[in-house]
């Protein structure tokens, strides 16, 4: 029985380590430059009907089912979606609006796991038809999710998606 006790203790210390070695927030974020006005990229970006367009976790299941609640585009509209697996359940609301410039979301994952997020999408003009566009999300990461982000990391998870909406969002303007 005292072995056992032991070993408890080591693999909880061991866990605990692991934790307190891990980062608990995240910021990660990409850049893209679209060959449109600025005002037409923020009016279709800031619109939270017009994501699963170019989402690419829509992607995964078009029956997904959509709800939205407010005046899109506008502070505290909101949308909530639930679908299979590998887009899971949440709810998405707008929380701040800076007129052609920036948005910020709040993202509340509600499966495969609870998880809150920021995401921000900021747009600046760099030349007549040319915007620049950088979309980011940011928040704390919870134990036991930080053990797991140390063999696969934000970075990881969702760079990619990040990189391919982006893509999937240049193209759809730009045609």
């Amino acid at each position: 029985m005292t072995l056992f006790f032991y070993i408890i203790i080591a693999i909880i210390t061991f866990f605990a380590f692991l934790h307190a070695w891990a980062k608990k927030e995240y910021d990660l974020s990409r850049t893209i430059v679209i060959n449109r006005p600025k005002e037409e990229v923020y009016g279709f970006v800031r619109q939270l009907r017009k994501q699963p367009l170019w989402m690419p976790w829509f992607q995964r299941d078009p029956d997904a089912i959509l709800k939205y609640k407010g005046t899109d585009g506008k502070p505290e509209a909101s949308f909530y979606w639930k679908g299979n697996r590998k887009v899971g359940e949440g709810i998405q609301r707008i929380v701040k609006v800076r007129q052609g410039k920036v948005l910020e979301t709040k993202i509340l994952f509600i499966k495969p796991f609870k998880l809150n997020a920021l995401t921000y999408i900021g747009v600046k003009e760099i030349e007549h038809e040319k915007t620049k566009m950088v979309w980011g999300v940011k928040g704390h990461i919870p134990f036991p999710l930080t053990i797991i982000s140390l063999f696969y990391g934000v970075e990881r998870l969702l760079a990619k998606n990040i990189e391919r909406g982006l893509k999937n969002l240049k193209k759809m303007l730009e045609e």
